[in-house]
């Protein structure tokens, strides 16, 4: 028991569930899908994003938006008003957005694929829900050609537009979860403080995307289903370390399957299973997926979410699990990181 002259350290928080999602539409997968290919999936997102926010809203989940900043334009003119002054020179020039402009229409009425100005706005009308940023253009951070340079520009021009809209992006997504330490110093100074990083496991091991491999996308499709590498809970007083705090997936929410419907069983009990784990020790378990990846298949995607949201109501009742977006995990972790330096 502490003496009267020295303060008791502070409770430990307890359990949190983490919902991020990476918001990108044709953004985050033009470098490898043609719309006759994924289109309607992307097209789904109108439909998947205010079934989701309803749900979300009804169980009272704290969810935060990693949104691709040229989502926040509604015309055309708007986003070629607003493109950085220095630009990712990939080695693989498919991988720049900004080389295909063209394809882009004039406004949000005519082109589903590339603006998202009414969904944002939905979003957030919706309660309790984080508007955070998943770069400006999608930039890649391990691609050959990338710099630091040009990362600093991207999101500050992120930082701009949100501004615009009279938001403050705290939160960050590497997309294709290309995580790279040596960019951290560009996120602090952009005013990130929590950023998602990747499960400790080599199946989901930062890479490229020439170091991608099919083994090692087969381990992961495998260890959605079957426990390969644990549950990837993380420990509050082991995020509080370092900054920008380091808030790590535990589970991509892979899209219902009818080709794999006879596993969805398993799917399901591996993410139950590690919610569990966490509101047992008073872990953290952070969840996410695409909303294309709702884009099809609607139906059986929200009867797998509304069982994953029962669930944490039900780990919410009997041991205080908490719903937190990432920017409200980064406030405790900065309380936390705090007290510990005192």
């Amino acid at each position: 028991m502490p003496s009267a002259n020295t303060a008791a350290a502070p409770a430990s928080p307890p359990g949190a569930f983490v919902i991020s999602l990476d918001f990108e539409i044709n953004w985050g997968v033009r470098d490898q899908q043609t719309l006759a290919q994924y289109g309607a999936h992307l097209r789904g997102v109108r439909a998947a994003v205010p079934a989701m926010l309803a749900l979300f809203a009804e169980y009272g989940l704290h969810v935060t938006w990693a949104t691709v900043g040229l989502l926040f334009f509604g015309t055309k003119a708007e986003l070629l008003a607003h493109l950085p002054a220095v630009q990712p020179a990939y080695a693989d020039a498919n991988m720049s957005p900004y080389r295909a402009l063209d394809e882009v229409g004039p406004d949000e009425a005519t082109d589903p694929y590339h603006f998202g100005r009414s969904l944002i706005a939905e979003i957030r009308a919706t309660p309790h829900q984080e508007m955070a940023s998943h770069t400006y253009c999608h930039y890649y951070c391990l691609e050959r050609g990338q710099t630091v340079e040009a990362f600093e520009h991207d999101l500050g021009m992120a930082a701009q537009v949100a501004a615009e809209h009279g938001l403050r992006l705290e939160s960050l997504v590497f997309p294709r979860n290309q995580y790279n330490a040596s960019y951290l110093s560009a996120c602090a100074a952009a005013g990130i403080t929590s950023y998602r990083g990747n499960e400790a496991s080599w199946i989901y091991k930062e890479r490229s995307e020439e170091q991608q491999a099919l083994y090692k996308r087969g381990a992961r499709l495998l260890d959605a289903y079957v426990n390969l590498s644990g549950q990837h809970t993380a420990r509050w007083a082991d995020m509080a370390a370092s900054f920008p705090f380091n808030i790590p997936a535990s589970r991509f929410l892979r899209p219902w399957s009818g080709r794999l419907k006879v596993l969805e069983g398993l799917r399901l009990r591996r993410i139950l299973a590690g919610m569990e784990h966490a509101a047992r020790h008073g872990e953290i378990y952070h969840l996410w997926w695409h909303p294309h990846n709702f884009g099809m298949n609607l139906t059986e995607n929200m009867a797998v979410l509304r069982q994953i949201a029962t669930h944490f109501r039900a780990l919410q009742a009997r041991y205080g699990m908490l719903s937190l977006s990432m920017s409200e995990v980064a406030t405790r972790l900065l309380a936390i990181s705090t007290a510990a330096s005192a």
